[in-house]
């Protein structure tokens, strides 16, 4: 009896000693939630997250699924399980079991069935407008919503960095008014959970990578969103941060590893001197302080160099691609993390996705310095990248400047001539995304000195060049803005109409001034006419130096062409067409394709002042 009394005991034991109780093993994050069957990569690899979850040991049986490794880190409460997913698995419910001597966990992990041709899908190209919005600022569809309980940031319109309650109901229901204007791609900033005490509106902060934020609405909603945009040809970027966290991230409560974050996990802010990654002097210290530095204490910046950092961001990113049905990301600060980690991601994504489109976000008004980052690009420093596109800052700076210089200044029409002259420093200078604006700078109206003419022009540059055109949610009825400094609650104010209650409706139209409705009818006019404009999707650019204020370039190919001429006097002016003899030999007229007019072109070309003049040329 005695014997048998004390060996009860010993095993009553065991768990306590291994530090955890039977009762308390459970499964509180299994990262990612799901897969998909015939992925082009057959590798996956789980984050279990759950107090000791370590002490168990992982087990599956399921045909063409099995389990590559069991690897186990600092931090007992984490297990990264390598599966290998062979082409032949079939869709199902994989059965998950954790097991330590007599106690046992069960987890259904759900394999789903891709959508057909999913892997081929078609990104965002040069024939697509996109617009970008900023949820929180743009519409509020579910009130509901506005206040969460466990969300301490809460609805506060009055206050230019809190929630204003939009969401993504709100884009739902005014997605026809985004498709009326001609635009058929859409950027949101981000949506995921970002459950930070302030500031948690711009979405740049995530606390979990698998949750949209339920002030926003549910991963559900945005998978709606996602079909009822695609309905309306409007295709759905996803705006991706793969450089920091939010400090409020759950794994902040329980880091996986020490190394999870750089230095240590300690705030050192970058200095931002982005060359250093690719300058030839620069300091080991300072390329390490760009890629390793943290933007604020309350963004913890991701270490990429450790190699579940890299699998997890990875594997996200595709999650969202597969799960929503998406055309493409845009990533946020791409320069600033790891770069081997950039090229290893870039290169994921677009194996799974040969045809999707990728802009990263380098602000810089240096060509070089975006350059480096596109796929195709031949650096000196061996740095290879599979980013299709990236933001094109240099292009948008060139032409904030040249619109608004004096006519006699360095920094005219002629500094955006020559910017526009050195696209061959670029490997593929047509698949950059141009835009007049965003949610991080000034709005283009008050930026051109809220000078209409000047307002069409850099709209029809934007919607002519080689590029993608992104225009800013608001740049249609001319919203404004403060200029001077940095003031993000001028940037990002609410769009008009997308409250109950709103006297001004900028969907409908109801109360916009004469010159905000204008400024709206020549937005949907360029737009709608450009979705047809396949001369301006695919074909070539000749340009022209600028003179006497007026720079033109044609588009042409495929025995179409059309005629851009800016002009920035402030009277009319009459050029001779015999100087643009390689475009218009032979040629007599144009049609305005804004006014529909026929404009002649015998001779000479007569430009309105202070004009945006786009000819499609009769042959």
């Amino acid at each position: 009896m005695k014997i048998s009394l004390l060996a009860t005991l010993l095993a009553a034991l065991v768990p306590a000693i291994a530090g955890a109780a039977p009762q308390n093993y459970r499964i509180e994050h299994m990262d990612p939630p799901s897969w998909w069957a015939g992925m082009h990569n057959s590798k996956l690899q789980l984050m279990v997250h759950g107090p000791r979850i370590a002490d168990l040991e992982p087990a599956l049986s399921y045909p063409g699924v099995r389990i590559a490794s069991v690897s186990r880190v600092e931090n007992r409460n984490y297990l990264f399980i390598d599966l290998e997913i062979a082409p032949e698995a079939a869709p199902g419910k994989l059965e998950l079991t954790f097991r330590r001597g007599a106690h046992s966990i069960s987890y259904g992990y759900q394999l789903q069935a891709r959508e057909k041709g999913s892997a081929r899908r078609a990104g965002f190209n040069n024939g697509d407008v996109i617009y970008q919005v900023m949820p929180d600022r743009f519409a509020n569809g579910d009130p509901a919503n506005d206040n969460v309980d466990g969300y301490a940031d809460k609805l506060n319109r009055a206050d230019g960095g809190g929630r204003h309650g939009g969401d993504i109901q709100g884009i739902i229901d005014h997605l026809d008014y985004v498709a009326g204007l001609g635009f058929t791609q859409l950027w949101s900033t981000p949506l995921l959970e970002s459950n930070m005490p302030a500031f948690s509106y711009h979405g740049y902060a995530a606390t979990d990578h698998y949750r949209i934020d339920p002030r926003y609405g549910s991963n559900e909603a945005y998978r709606k969103l996602s079909a009822q945009a695609r309905a309306r040809g409007i295709g759905i970027i996803q705006d991706v941060v793969l450089n920091h966290i939010g400090g409020k991230h759950w794994w902040m409560q329980d880091m996986p590893m020490p190394d999870w974050l750089t230095y240590q996990g300690k705030h050192v802010p970058t200095a931002h001197h982005r060359v250093a990654v690719q300058d030839p002097y620069a300091s080991e210290e300072d390329k390490r302080n760009f890629t390793q530095g943290w933007f604020s204490p309350g963004m913890p910046d991701l270490n990429q160099a450790n190699p579940y950092v890299a699998n997890y961001l990875i594997q996200n990113s595709i999650w969202w691609i597969e799960y929503a049905g998406l055309s493409g990301l845009r990533v946020d600060t791409y320069g600033y993390s790891d770069n081997a980690f950039l090229s290893r991601w870039s290169g994921a994504v677009m194996a799974e996705y040969p045809s999707l489109n990728l802009v990263g976000e380098e602000w810089s008004p240096l060509i070089p310095v975006v350059a480096h980052w596109q796929r195709g690009k031949q650096n000196i420093d061996g740095y290879v990248s599979h980013m299709p596109s990236m933001m094109d800052f240099p292009l948008n700076d060139a032409l904030r400047r040249a619109l608004v210089a004096t006519d006699d200044s360095e920094q005219g029409l002629n500094a955006l001539y020559e910017t526009v002259s050195m696209d061959y420093l670029y490997p593929n200078a047509s698949n950059l995304v141009l835009f007049e604006g965003n949610h991080d700078l000034s709005r283009t109206f008050s930026a051109l000195e809220e000078d209409p003419d000047l307002f069409r022009m850099a709209l029809a540059f934007v919607s002519t060049m080689p590029r993608i055109p992104q225009f800013y949610s608001g740049t249609e009825i001319q919203m404004t803005s403060t200029v001077k400094g940095r003031d993000d609650a001028s940037y990002r104010r609410d769009f008009p109409g997308g409250w109950a209650g709103d006297r001004i409706n900028a969907f409908t139209g109801a109360g916009l001034t004469p010159r905000q409705a204008d400024a709206q009818a020549y937005v949907r006019k360029l737009l709608n006419w450009r979705k047809t404009a396949t001369v301006i999707h695919n074909g070539k650019l000749m340009h022209y130096g600028p003179e006497q204020h007026t720079y033109v370039y044609f588009r042409y190919g495929e025995g179409k062409k059309v005629m851009v001429a800016l002009n920035k006097n402030k009277t009319d002016i009459a050029l001779p067409t015999a100087r643009f003899h390689e475009m218009l030999s032979g040629v007599r007229s144009g049609v305005d394709v804004i006014s529909g007019q026929r404009v002649s072109l015998d001779g000479q070309i007569k430009l309105p002042a202070r004009s945006a003049l786009i000819l499609e040329i009769e042959q």
